[in-house]
Parts: structure tokens; sequence; C-alpha cells
């Protein structure tokens, strides 16, 4: 396998897990105001998804710089 196709298979990858954090994170929202779960026990998903994009970032940042290497 070369390296232009890991590294496209690496950017499928964090478009999925970015893409699936948004929507788990609608459904949670969603969820929650119908069973009236509590602001804390909400504001604890809205942490999970924070932190699941903010890693969908970081490996993009790092996928941005494997990329970069190899133009060098």
């Amino acid at each position: 396998m070369d390296r232009n196709s890991e590294l496209a298979r690496k950017g499928r990858r964090v478009g999925l897990l970015i893409a699936g954090v948004g929507v788990f994170w609608i459904l949670i929202t969603m969820i929650g105001a119908q069973y009236g779960w509590s602001q804390r026990t909400r504001a604890l998903f809205d942490l999970a998804a924070l932190a699941g994009f903010g890693l969908g970032i970081w490996m993009t940042y790092q996928l941005w710089r494997a990329r970069r290497n190899d133009e060098d």
C-alpha cells in the first residue's frame, strides 16, 4: 500500500469520526430534551462531544503534517 492511499484512508477515518460525533451529539441532545434529563447530564454529553471534536481536530492536524512532510 502506498503512502497516498494510506493518507486517504486516514482522512476518511477522520471524516467519519467528525460526522459520527456530530450525529451522536444531535441525537443525545434530542433524547435529553425528550426525557427531561438534567442540565448536568446534558453537559456531560456535551463535554464528551467536545472531546470527540477535539480528537478530530488533532487527527486532522496530524494528517496535515504527514502530507506536508511528504511534499518536502
